[in-house]
């Protein structure tokens, strides 16, 4: 079925559809659906991830593919009929910081269907985003935008940032802005009508479903795309046609989904923006923590004594993407915007490690050995980032730390020397920090 017409055959739709967007940008699109056909459903089965957790059907992705060239065809002719029955999504939840995120988990034909309608929507609305908005986007990064903020921040040698923190986002986004907003672009009956049957779900938890008119569940497939539209004409938008073009000095924004920065040049200019950001919001179903939103001077220091000061994490520094960001010398004496891991981000990640320590001290020391090179190398990947490697020192301490003290637990007398430990680890030591990311010279 895959090759039947040719590897190429949706890769041209979806550049025909981002053409037609690019080149008629205020066009309300009524005639999309018609380019999902079978093989448009084989390429979004392809995409979906085979290894999620089932939803409430309990059908697994192996079983699904069984029959796939079958199953595929009862969806697409369900989907293009209006026959299909979105099924609520099974309500899970995940760690987050000391508390817990709310997610959804759809099935995995919810999966598909998902995928194949985001595949034609992305194509519409990539060409409207801006490109200061990096998250749930193809070819966009967290480290892009961390990238961004730096140079932003650096040209304006710090200036006043405001800094966004939205009240349970994803749980209060309000379904009928968000229908609005999607009519200025898109109102093709076939893809609106699932997309309402999405919103209209549910979520199933301990045998009963619970229905809502806010909010879209994070774990579905189309919930990041339709975040992202709720966010561009709340936020996006306005700042560059209503915001940008009031202020006195440089002003840019960096958002990677419900994430959002601003910096300005001017304190004036800052705390304009700061006395309606909180109306704007409310306008459309949505809260900033009063806590969580604040106005920082990021101002570059004039002494030494101000420069750790500020690396401490003081009302001079910001937090942005899991990174605190403030000012410090680099190593040819210039002052600079430097990074290093959130404090309560790298207190996470230690905790983790010493939860996944206690559960696997049964495992052979080689077993975990593995599991905590791969740990380490995946924490290097993310927060090896230039000026950070003293974080990245004392998170492969704790590293060793934590293993050492839970190998002392397997054995009766509960004592391993570091001499004995560090004997253990001669023949495959755990990765060393290193910096795999260099984005400018210290």
């Amino acid at each position: 079925m895959a090759g039947r017409l040719g590897p190429n055959h949706v890769l041209t739709k979806r550049i025909q559809i981002a053409e037609l967007a690019k080149r008629k940008p205020k066009m309300v699109i009524t005639t999309l659906a018609h380019h999902i056909d079978l093989q448009w459903m084989y390429e979004a089965y392809i995409l979906t991830r085979k290894d999620g957790a089932v939803g409430v059907d309990k059908v697994k992705a192996k079983d699904y593919a069984e029959h796939l060239n079958e199953n595929l065809k009862s969806l697409l002719e369900r989907f293009k009929s209006g026959g299909y029955k979105a099924p609520p999504v099974r309500g899970g939840e995940i760690p987050k910081g000391k508390t817990t995120r709310k997610i959804g988990i759809p099935t995995f034909e919810d999966k598909v269907l998902q995928r194949a309608v985001v595949m034609v929507m992305e194509q519409v609305y990539e060409q409207d985003f801006f490109s200061f908005s990096y998250g749930y986007r193809r070819g966009k990064s967290q480290h892009q935008a961390l990238d961004a903020l730096w140079k932003s921040l650096m040209d304006c040698r710090g200036g006043w940032v405001l800094e966004m923190d939205i009240k349970g986002y994803f749980d209060n986004i309000n379904h009928q802005h968000l229908r609005g907003f999607l009519d200025q672009r898109v109102k093709d009956g076939v893809i609106r009508r699932v997309i309402d049957k999405w919103l209209k779900a549910g979520i199933s938890r301990d045998g009963s479903v619970t229905y809502a008119d806010v909010g879209t569940p994070q774990g579905g497939v189309a919930s990041p795309l339709l975040s992202n539209i709720f966010l561009h004409e709340v936020l996006d938008k306005w700042f560059v046609e209503e915001v940008k073009p009031r202020m006195r000095g440089k002003a840019d924004m960096v958002r990677f989904a419900d994430d959002a920065t601003m910096v300005f040049e001017r304190e004036d200019d800052a705390k304009r923006v700061q006395e309606v950001l909180y109306k704007r919001f409310e306008r459309y179903g949505l809260q900033l923590h009063p806590e969580k939103t604040r106005l920082v001077y990021l101002g570059r220091p004039k002494s030494k004594l101000r420069e750790e000061r500020e690396e401490e994490g003081s009302e001079r520094s910001i937090n942005f993407l899991g990174f605190t960001l403030y000012w410090g010398k680099s190593r040819r004496g210039n002052w600079v915007i430097r990074r290093k891991t959130a404090k309560g981000r790298l207190k996470r990640s230690l905790e983790r490690i010493e939860e996944w320590c206690r559960k696997n001290r049964h495992l052979k020391i080689k077993e975990q050995h593995q599991k905590l090179s791969q740990k380490l190398e995946g924490h290097y990947q993310y927060y090896g980032v230039t000026s950070n490697m003293r974080s990245l020192g004392k998170f492969h301490r704790g590293v060793l730390w934590t293993w050492k003290r839970w190998l002392a637990r397997r054995s009766q007398r509960r004592h391993l020397s570091w001499e004995a430990f560090f004997r253990k680890l001669k023949a495959n030591p755990l990765p060393r920090p290193h910096i795999p990311r260099s984005v400018y010279n210290t």
